[in-house]
């Protein structure tokens, strides 16, 4: 079957018989001229057939008319009435329609392809614009976005801050419609209908960390990758959706919804970006959206995120070790690379402690470093990072130092009980086994359990935890089922500050999914596959969202790992592909 063009996509002109006249008050009069064989039988047979026929417009059908010149799409039309006449013409979609319906079945215009594959434009575009899109990813990737104290009218600090200025910016000089909720997020629009298409993207970072090849602020480029702190999570993404929605609207692709990218800037660390945008300043909620912060082809199951601390108040300690302080971590959901604890011991006593670390790095898959302190030593733990949805592709820190700090500290006293629960019931482990949390659906898969952080002094301990559990699973059930196993373990532990994301689930026939499916093999010729991931996106933060890329399949996942990057044909493919989802999302 023959597939319908576009009618927002033709160009209309009058036809061969038709001129017309403006009258003295500035409305058309269109001068219909009978022609051809049917017309000289009339005429035959009536003899006082009239030769020509007038009709005259109002005012909206006059500028209507005057817009059939040949050179304007439907779409074009569309737009500039809407700009004329605003409400009084509302709803315009369907009455334009049908008014040019009307026009073309009376044979006073006809439609002429625009010349061109939309498509095509729309990749062709973003090709010609290659060396800005490297550019402006790069000069976003220079911008350190990482949290910091909240100062003045920057609530997460000057990277964040920095950053969202730096789209908005760009956005403007796009010609989008930008706005800025108070520097916690913001948005770019183009297009317009009473719906909403989101993208949802976020400008902040997490920590860098160590052991970096190329500085991770220099946003280096190196062998067609461009090195940096959020190349793929999630500033190259972003620069990409932006350019996408660029060519969308210098391509002249017909919408029929608004797409609103929406900048965060705290998706690392809370989320109060997002809470700030829909919840306080009560923005319009897309009816439908992705995040491009994960992988491709689509994720349309995200586990739900549970962070929370595990707390023990120490009331004993041991008299042979005094642990003053252990500090390691950064983020919850990152795998902690750096660990550091400060003891305090007796002179005659430092030989064997030296002897016992010698032992106890022996024979161990671990990175410590003893070095002697004033009053003791200085014990450092040196991992490897890792995002907290994937921990088993790290080295937690913490662990091997807890470890080692706990044979040191002996005797039973709750130093020792708190230290000793890090090394056997969390250890390397990944699922909460010992912790017996490992939950497990078909959906999803493994519940993720990751360490972000210790905070230890000589009164009590803390440990952050992050947590991703199946999709069919509610947070709630952790939190009993492990409250109820730690009172076994250790009546004095206890949990506080419980955040829980609930997961997300986009079922597999749902129109969204089926249309970014259908963009994603057109683009790539790759098999859509759905997944599951344990990572959280902003595709949450809406009803009815997915994420969508960056990531493509087979390539190595470096989000919140040091030599982060983003290859730059993968962000140019990026962005075509986004470009293709607005049309498809957008334009029906």
């Amino acid at each position: 079957m023959k597939k319908e063009p576009n009618l927002m996509l033709l160009i209309p002109y009058p036809s061969e018989n038709i001129s017309t006249v403006k009258k003295d008050d500035g409305l058309i009069r269109i001068k219909i001229t009978r022609k051809g064989l049917l017309f000289k039988i009339l005429k035959f047979i009536f003899y006082n057939v009239p030769e020509n026929i007038t009709l005259d417009l109002d005012e909206v059908g006059s500028a209507v008319w005057e817009l059939c010149d040949g050179k304007n799409t439907v779409y074009d039309i569309s737009i500039k009435i809407s700009d004329k006449f605003g409400q009084k013409v509302e709803p315009l979609y369907p009455r334009l329609v049908k008014y040019l319906k009307i026009l073309k079945e009376n044979n006073l215009i006809k439609f002429k392809d625009n010349g061109g594959n939309n498509m095509s434009k729309l990749d062709n575009l973003i090709d010609s614009w290659k060396d800005e899109i490297v550019e402006e990813t790069r000069n976003l990737i220079k911008i350190r976005s990482v949290e910091e104290k909240a100062k003045d009218d920057r609530p997460f600090g000057d990277g964040p801050y920095e950053a969202l200025q730096y789209a908005l910016k760009l956005s403007d000089k796009f010609g989008f419609t930008t706005k800025n909720h108070e520097n916690y997020a913001g948005h770019a629009e183009w297009g317009q209908g009473h719906d909403i298409v989101g993208i949802l993207v976020h400008l902040d970072v997490v920590p860098e960390g160590t052991g970096w090849t190329y500085p991770p602020y220099e946003a280096k480029v190196v062998d067609g990758k461009i090195y940096g702190r959020g190349s793929s999570d999630d500033k190259g993404p972003t620069v990409a959706a932006m350019y996408a929605l660029r060519a969308v609207k210098e391509a002249g692709i017909p919408l029929q919804k608004r797409v609103r990218i929406i900048f965060g800037t705290n998706e690392e660390s809370g989320w109060g970006c997002m809470k700030h945008y829909f919840d306080e300043k009560k923005e319009e909620v897309p009816v439908m959206g992705l995040s491009p912060d994960a992988n491709f082809p689509i994720i349309n199951r995200e586990k739900g995120i549970l962070i929370f601390n595990i707390e023990k108040k120490f009331e004993s300690r041991s008299e042979k070790v005094n642990i003053k302080y252990m500090k390691g971590g950064q983020r919850p959901n990152m795998v902690p690379d750096y660990c550091e604890a400060g003891i305090e011991v007796k002179n005659e006593l430092r030989d064997e402690i030296r002897q016992r670390f010698n032992n106890f790095i022996k024979d161990k898959d671990v990175h410590l470093e003893l070095s002697d302190s004033i009053d003791g030593f200085i014990i450092k733990s040196h991992g490897v990072s890792a995002h907290g949805s994937t921990p088993e592709k790290g080295k937690n820190a913490i662990v091997p130092l807890a470890e080692f700090l706990g044979s040191l500290a002996a005797g039973e006293n709750d130093v020792t009980a708190f230290l000793n629960f890090i090394a056997r019931y969390i250890g390397k482990e990944v699922h909460g086994d010992s912790l017996g949390i490992h939950l497990i659906d078909e959906p999803s898969g493994d519940l993720i359990f990751n360490l972000g952080m210790i905070e230890m002094d000589e009164e009590k301990g803390k440990l952050v935890i992050n947590i991703r559990y199946p999709v069919t699973f509610k947070g709630e059930d952790v939190v009993k089922k492990l409250e109820s196993n730690l009172v076994q373990i250790d009546k004095d532990l206890y949990l506080s500050d419980v955040s829980d994301n609930p997961p997300l689930y986009v079922p597999a026939d749902s129109p969204l999914v089926k249309k970014l499916q259908k963009v994603y093999k057109e683009v790539t010729g790759e098999e859509p596959e759905l997944i599951s991931i344990g990572g959280g996106t902003y595709a949450r933060a809406i009803p009815n969202a997915v994420a969508f890329g960056a990531l493509f399949p087979g390539k190595p996942e470096l989000a919140h790992e040091k030599d982060e990057y983003i290859e730059i044909d993968d962000l140019i493919k990026c962005a075509k592909i986004y470009a293709h989802a607005i049309a498809a999302l957008a334009g029906e």
